[in-house]
């Protein structure tokens, strides 16, 4: 006689089948994506390199981080100002000077746009200020800013002003579109005031982001990273791009002064206000 159908153990059977062949796949699909994410986010870093060195060429210097001038109040960049007016500062900001990004664009295919980026906050995640790449304040400057901190203000430095670039990062992963070394110490020169997004700018998967203050909805993306093993993506002012784990980028406060911070984050030694 012709049996029709499959029995209980049959079926029990193809079920335990397809859950292991699920149980496998769904982590190496998850790993392919990320990867993908990584591979992209090394990809935006070069196309902004080119980009900034391309400004570079024509004007002698890299662009500023934030311009805040009379030109920029009256010129607004193409589709206005980047961010949110209600707490962003409002200017040119350096991808502005670099890219046709225009603020109508959210486009997370864009260079400006991290893919592994981690937002909890929904008005944030239209935001590109916010945790995609930030570039190193000591080489682009703010052309105004705290008195508190001079060396991050005034006019951006050049290639030939940098004695060390393939060791002086110049964009990386960052929490906020403009990041310096006093963002990446547990114990800065002077408190940060902790007002506006860019007092919380970080490096994603820091050790220290856990113990301090975050921007809402950017906690996830300080504490945990973006990629795997808390890896970030690091363009250096010779071009060549790093990836390296998140406390590469630690400054230490010693006895001696702060770690760390020469050649990676400033381009030559500064004694005036501090030891190193």
């Amino acid at each position: 006689m012709k049996r029709e159908g499959f029995t209980l153990i049959e079926l029990l059977m193809v079920i335990v089948i397809i859950a292991l062949m699920t149980a496998i796949l769904i982590p190496l699909l998850s790993n392919s994506r990320l990867r993908a994410q990584a591979i992209k986010c090394n990809s935006n870093l070069k196309q902004l390199f080119t980009r900034m060195t391309i400004y570079h060429d024509e004007n002698g210097t890299f662009p500023n981080a934030y311009n805040f001038s009379q030109y920029t109040l009256i010129n607004p960049p193409s589709g206005g100002y980047a961010g949110d007016a209600s707490y962003d500062l409002v200017g040119w900001w350096w991808f502005n000077y670099v890219t046709d990004y225009s603020k109508r664009d959210f486009n997370q295919d864009s260079i400006v746009w991290c893919p592994s980026r981690k937002i909890t906050e929904s008005i944030l995640k239209r935001n590109v200020l916010c945790a995609n790449y930030g570039v190193n304040q000591s080489i682009c400057k703010e052309t105004r800013g705290e008195r508190r901190q001079p060396e991050f203000v005034g006019k951006p430095l050049g290639i030939s002003d940098i004695k060390r670039p393939s060791e002086t990062l110049l964009i990386v992963d960052s929490g906020y579109s403009m990041i310096n070394w006093w963002h990446v110490t547990d114990i800065p020169p002077e408190p940060l005031l902790e007002i506006f997004p860019q007092d919380f700018a970080y490096i994603p998967g820091l050790k220290i982001n856990k113990d301090k203050k975050q921007w809402p909805g950017l906690r996830w993306d300080a504490t945990n990273g973006r990629h795997s093993n808390k890896a970030i993506n690091i363009v250096f002012v010779d071009g060549h791009v790093d990836v390296k784990e998140a406390d590469y980028l630690f400054v230490e406060k010693t006895q001696a002064g702060y770690s760390n911070c020469y050649p990676l984050w400033q381009p030559t030694k500064i004694f005036k206000n501090y030891d190193y």
